[in-house]
């Protein structure tokens, strides 16, 4: 009885630990290293050699979102977090707008241990998936669709499948490219991050509507218009 009772204050002390770790300070990257991060990010994708479908939908997209550090931390009971930010695209012009800082929060419970960390991008499919980044707050797979984003060469016949999704969601983690599921998570604005990096309060809705034009973001712009290059004809 003794022996159980350690154990299950053993897991419960590992498990608060764990999800402790999420919410620790150290998470909160500058606008600058989320930038720097992204573009290693989008590196890593393009290097992959089955994405073209995946930049098929970046070529059509009205926005994306990078995520480089999504860290999973679970011992039965689980949390996740990170950081990013989001660039609007104006398809027709291939202008970007931005960008906005935004942080994802999510948990969960059931047989499950240890802490990873994956890369994310997300891509913003129409404007109703748009719009929601304009606010505050909003759950992914309650507010707005998404899907595990397909992979492969060809991109009709892949996304023919599930075209109504309004956000598609991929990963990198350890070399490995995939779709990935973020139904349930929790996507926040990062205001204090928006007024450093800008200069001023602006609400997401002014940020994205900016032409994204600063020296600093160029870069990252510059790998996500090699990434569309990728997409199929």
């Amino acid at each position: 009885m003794k022996r159980s009772f350690a154990m299950k204050a053993t897991i419960l002390l590992l498990a608060l630990s764990l999800l402790a770790l999420l919410a620790m300070p150290a998470f909160a990257a500058t606008p600058n290293e989320r930038i720097t991060q992204s573009v290693g990010v989008i590196r890593d994708l393009s290097s992959q050699d089955d994405i073209e479908t995946m930049a098929d939908l970046v070529k059509s997209a009205r926005g994306v979102v990078i995520i480089p550090k999504y860290i999973k931390a679970a011992f039965g009971i689980g949390g996740a977090h990170g950081e990013g930010l989001i660039l609007r695209r104006d398809a027709a012009t291939n202008k970007w707008y931005g960008p906005s800082f935004l942080s994802i929060s999510g948990a969960s419970i059931g047989l499950q241990i240890g802490v990873q960390s994956t890369a994310l991008l997300l891509v913003i499919n129409n404007d109703k998936g748009m719009e929601h980044f304009y606010g505050d707050k909003f759950k992914l797979g309650a507010d707005v669709d998404i899907a595990a984003g397909p992979v492969g060469r060809s991109a009709g016949a892949a996304t023919d499948i599930n075209l109504k999704a309004s956000i598609y969601s991929y990963s990198m983690n350890e070399g490995l490219f995939a779709g990935f599921s973020l139904s349930g998570s929790l996507m926040s604005t990062d205001h204090d991050v928006n007024a450093s990096y800008w200069g001023s309060s602006l609400n997401s809705k002014e940020i994205l509507n900016k032409r994204a034009t600063a020296a600093n973001i160029q870069p990252l712009l510059s790998v996500l218009n090699n990434l569309i290059k990728r997409a199929g004809n």
